[in-house]
């Protein structure tokens, strides 16, 4: 694997990556002919240059110099390269509909060149001069070979369906590409989940997230202890190095301290589980929520009666507890402009529509009235108590019923007041709305919620120090906002309305959150 030395200046401008004749000596001389600077040429992205040279990797704004070498690009037909590398999901539907509609919105035409099995490549021409613009040149295999390919410079981009571990991350930092984790390092592009899937003649309907484990441990094999047929359970799980499959160690074996049976039948893609499993009525698999097909995917249940489904609105507030954000991750380094511009566009209205369209979760939000959460107002009656009382039921209910929620919801890491890597996007795309004033002469209230482990007034003052935290985060992520325009509030109930039973991680996980609400 091949690192590039910590650049020792201006590390943090972008510059994508090229092979081949362009990684050759030049020589840069300022326009007075006063300055010359000699380096092997790493890459141009149409304004400024990035050399490796004996100070460390320099980048120069090209419009103050001239180029001299065998490596020198041509500028009046400059082609914009970007080489992106991971998730194959992510690369072989998302990411092409997404560049397909960014193309025409700006008008260039598309091209595709598939070179191999996983490599395959998307030029933009533009449609008025028949120039070509840019080429967009696609690794689509999986999560551990787009952050490999990052490290080796042999990609600007990673498709992700996982967050970037901490081995990643220490050599991404040494190898001067920032912090990855930071702002501005990563974003979640769209949203999926990791669904438990059964054939439609099976007849399981529901599975507590311990079971879940449990059965993919190898600890339950028998279709009896869950209620159904005294037969085995087969087990169909993602391939070991892709992004799903590492979300289902993270999610779902974790928390429960178990590891996954030896005798689960890996699938080369998600789609390839569905298909098995809708052919075999005893067989389970976890798989992608946009590749479940014809499957039935299992409600997830628990002891209080409480009842998790995966849908587009509980996966986008992340109600549902086995979200898996996808995830574009750069390094501190300057993008092509045309790069830039499209993912700008990725977070467009159009995109998230583009985003739907592909089967995946967009991350517009949407506002949900009082009327449509029935359940979890019923959820807050039926744990009500000595520890929340009538008056502070009545209180939430008198303070929410006038408003809706918004689908921009905060969670927070495992044991951590840090954010989770979804909520991180949601604190830049509700700046984003602030800033274009889509909330303006309107009320917003940070609402904190809580597990229910512990006394109530604690639980209450956590939840409502959460809530400030996430008011400051995005008041600060929200630089250009006129925030005297909006209404901006606070307030807690701790844990008077559970989204699930507090007798597991994964339930008391999902009750710890940030609720948006809206007037």
């Amino acid at each position: 694997m091949i690192i590039l030395k910590r650049a020792a200046v201006l590390a943090a401008l972008f510059l994508f990556t090229t092979t081949g004749a362009m990684a050759q000596d030049v020589s840069l001389s300022s326009r007075d002919g006063k300055v010359e600077l000699s380096g092997t040429l790493l890459g141009f992205d149409g304004e400024f240059y990035r050399l490796s040279t004996d100070y460390g990797e320099l980048t120069i704004d090209g419009s103050g110099v001239s180029c001299s070498g065998p490596g020198c690009p041509n500028l009046q037909d400059f082609v914009a390269e970007i080489e992106l590398s991971g998730s194959a999901t992510m690369g072989a539907v998302l990411m092409p509909a997404l560049i397909d509609a960014y193309a025409q919105r700006s008008g260039y035409s598309v091209s595709r060149e598939d070179v191999d099995a996983t490599r395959f490549v998307l030029s933009l021409t533009d449609v008025a001069t028949g120039k070509r613009a840019a080429r967009f040149g696609f690794r689509a295999s999986n999560t551990d070979e787009g952050f490999a390919d990052l490290l080796a410079d042999e990609a600007d981009i990673v498709m992700a369906l996982r967050e970037i571990r901490s081995d990643e991350r220490k050599l991404a930092r040494e190898a001067g590409m920032g912090d990855l984790t930071g702002p501005n390092r990563s974003r979640v592009l769209a949203l999926d989940a990791v669904v438990p899937i059964v054939a439609a003649g099976n007849p399981l309907r529901s599975i507590s997230p311990l079971n879940l484990a449990q059965v993919f441990a190898g600890e339950i094999t028998n279709w009896n202890a869950l209620g159904g047929p005294d037969a085995p359970i087969e087990l169909h799980v993602p391939n070991g190095s892709s992004g799903l499959s590492q979300a289902l160690e993270d999610q779902v074996l974790k928390p429960a301290k178990l590891e996954l049976s030896s005798d689960a039948i890996r699938n080369q893609t998600p789609a390839d589980i569905a298909q098995a499993v809708a052919k075999d009525t005893l067989a389970i698999g976890l798989t992608s929520y946009a590749e479940r097909q014809s499957t039935r995917v299992l409600t997830l249940g628990g002891t209080c009666g409480f009842a998790l489904d995966a849908a587009r609105r509980t996966i986008k507030t992340e109600d549902y507890p086995l979200t898996a954000p996808m995830f574009l991750y750069f390094p501190a380094r300057r993008l092509p402009l045309i790069a830039r511009e499209f993912l700008a566009f990725s977070r467009s209205g159009a995109a998230q529509n583009v985003i739907r369209r592909a089967g995946f979760v967009d991350q517009a939000p949407e506002e949900i009235s009082i009327a449509a959460q029935g359940n979890r107002f019923a959820n807050a009656i039926t744990v009500a108590g000595p520890e929340i009382p009538l008056e502070e039921m009545q209180r939430m209910v008198a303070t929410l019923s006038p408003m809706a929620r918004l689908t921009t919801s905060f969670r927070f890491e495992t044991g951590s007041i840090r954010l989770d890597a979804q909520s991180r996007s949601n604190v830049q795309q509700l700046a984003r709305a602030l800033e274009q004033g889509r909330y303006d002469a309107r009320q917003i209230l940070f609402v904190g919620f809580s597990d229910g482990q512990g006394a109530a007034k604690p639980n209450r003052d956590i939840a409502l120090r959460r809530a400030e935290a996430v008011l400051r985060a995005v008041s600060a992520a929200a630089v250009t906002a006129n925030l005297e325009r909006v209404d901006l509030g606070v307030d807690a109930f701790g844990e008077a309305m559970p989204m699930a039973c507090d007798d597991t991680s994964w339930g008391r996980q999902v009750n710890r959150r940030v609720e948006v609400w809206v007037r």
